[in-house]
């Protein structure tokens, strides 16, 4: 017994730090070009410095690290295996009676392990701070901000205008198709801070280049409450700035991504996306763990055929496979072609699938 937990614990530590080394590496490439990208599209822009760049870049590391996740598994699966192979120390585990699911326990644990850690932990924070790089992406580099915000209560827009002026609009529902807004406040000010009225309306609609407002109210601070069956307020918002103001899935933590999905469905608007993001985020320890068994079926062939390099190929290939398999199914997920839990737990199932099935062939054969 003490001898099998000090063989798992070193297998299990030996991956590890190979975990470690990939991620970092890669990491390291990826912040690199990332930042020449973001030094490209910045120059030209007066706000943009070298600082800032610098700032954006790290701030977005995080969430690149979340995406590169599952090959840093899959390449430090095949590196730790190919180490132990030309070491013969897999060799000698055969030899003493070890099946291959039993010397790749450790591997399959800390990859378990890591996907985890990366949905609970991880998560959290890629996602405040990719949150904090769109803002300043948008400031510095697009000029736009943005412009909604959803609560348990409705819809808050904002709207400023070159000349100060700004509106912001509050609505309980809202219907994505006709942009029907109900129950709908306006706050108007002037000189970005002073208030000058306010608009309680029982229905709103966005038309091109003005808000229609049905049996509303207009009070403000000088003069008394007047009633308009129809009030009409000119507007630069359209339903695409609305719907590209949406928090992407990425910007909300884990944690709070079931929460925001309650208060998308409860205004209206469609909550594909986060809800494919929130069960992809629970599969992605399963992908991971895939991984691992996918490297496994091709690095374990070395000390029977040879052709490292070809079998190594193979392996990163189909791990790249697998990456456009998932983005495939998750983009016809989204698009309502199939069930979103479906969407999210189909690649990792048949990932996890192929590599059990392939191992117990090689195992056997």
């Amino acid at each position: 017994m003490t001898g099998s937990r000090t063989l798992f614990f070193y297998f299990a530590r030996h991956y590890l730090v190979w975990i470690a080394v990939t991620y970092f590496s890669v990491i390291g490439i990826i912040l690199l070009v990332d930042t020449v990208e973001l030094l490209r599209r910045a120059s030209g822009k007066e706000a943009a410095s070298a600082a800032i760049v610098l700032q954006m870049a790290l701030l977005r590391a995080p969430h690149l690290a979340q995406e590169v996740t599952p090959f840093a598994i899959l390449f430090a699966a095949i590196l730790s295996l190919l180490r132990l192979t030309k070491s013969n120390e897999l060799v000698v585990a055969r030899a003493s009676g070890l099946s291959v699911w039993q010397f790749l326990t450790p591997a399959l644990a800390v990859a378990l392990l890591v996907g985890v850690v990366k949905v609970t932990v991880l998560n959290t924070a890629a996602a405040v701070m990719l949150g904090k790089f769109e803002t300043i992406e948008g400031q510095v580099l697009t000029g736009t901000s943005s412009l909604l915000a959803v609560s348990s209560s409705g819809v808050w827009l904002r709207e400023v205008n070159d000349d100060g002026t700004e509106a912001v609009i509050h609505a309980s529902q809202v219907n994505p198709e006709d942009m029907h807004f109900k129950d709908t406040i306006v706050f108007l000010f002037e000189d970005r801070d002073r208030f000058v009225g306010r608009i309680d309306a029982e229905d709103a609609y966005l038309r091109q280049g003005s808000w229609e407002f049905r049996k509303a109210w207009l009070t403000g601070p000088d003069r008394p409450g007047s009633f308009f069956e129809r009030r009409d307020l000119d507007t630069s918002l359209t339903a695409e700035r609305i719907q590209d103001s949406f928090a992407s899935p990425e910007t909300v933590p884990f944690w709070q991504l079931q929460r925001f999905i309650r208060a998308l469905e409860a205004t209206g608007f469609s909550s594909d996306a986060h809800r494919l993001r929130w069960h992809a985020l629970i599969a992605e320890p399963l992908l991971l763990v895939a991984m691992v068994m996918i490297a496994a079926i091709f690095s374990l062939r070395l000390t029977r055929r040879g052709g490292t390099a070809l079998l190594m190929a193979a392996g990163i290939t189909t791990g790249f496979g697998l990456y456009i398999l998932t983005n495939l199914v998750h983009a016809l997920g989204v698009g309502g072609s199939i069930p979103i839990p479906m969407a999210a737990w189909v690649p990792a199932g048949v990932s996890l699938a192929f590599g059990i099935s392939a191992l117990m062939h090689l195992e056997d054969g």
